[in-house]
């Protein structure tokens, strides 16, 4: 099931959304944690892509393990890209759960000038300990992504390029 899409390695194609999809997807729950005054534009942002990007990142995972069990001489290659990506999921779906928790428990003020749909949040220490786990697992994420993308870069390209 996630071995093709087409004639072509789901894995190939999948990546290049993951690349995008997970740091963009960091960047805005970090921001939905910082920033109060921006929750109320950010909230089902923030709940979408942590979801979305825990989805991409199991396909990723999913793909990448039927393309090595299609090329099994591939496994040596792609040992060290494949524990990054081990760990950048696990890394995703704490980032997906924070999410939901920020969703529900984090508040901020309204867009409406009658204030209208401000949204308390529960406590302020939830509030302090939620944002702070957001912002950690975040940078973690947008860390884990390049290091796993290098790794496979490195996997396929290392020795294939021209001399500069």
């Amino acid at each position: 099931m996630f071995e093709r899409f087409g004639d072509l390695p789901l894995h190939i194609l999948v990546i290049h959304l993951t690349v995008l999809l997970l740091p963009v997807a960091a960047l805005t729950a970090i921001v939905y944690a910082l920033v109060p005054k921006w929750r109320w534009l950010l909230r089902w942002p923030t709940l979408l892509l942590g979801l979305a990007a825990a989805v991409c990142a199991f396909v990723a995972k999913q793909s990448g393990e039927a393309f090595v069990a299609a090329i099994p001489q591939l496994q040596p290659l792609v040992k060290v890209h494949q524990d990054r990506g081990n760990l950048l999921l696990l890394f995703v779906l704490v980032l997906a759960v924070l999410a939901v928790a920020a969703f529900l428990l984090l508040g901020g003020p309204s867009a409406l000038a009658s204030g209208k749909g401000a949204k308390e949040t529960k406590s302020r220490p939830i509030e302090l300990i939620t944002s702070a786990a957001i912002v950690v697992i975040g940078v973690l994420v947008i860390i884990q992504t390049i290091r796993t993308g290098d790794a496979g870069a490195k996997a396929v390209w290392d020795g294939q390029l021209p001399p500069k």
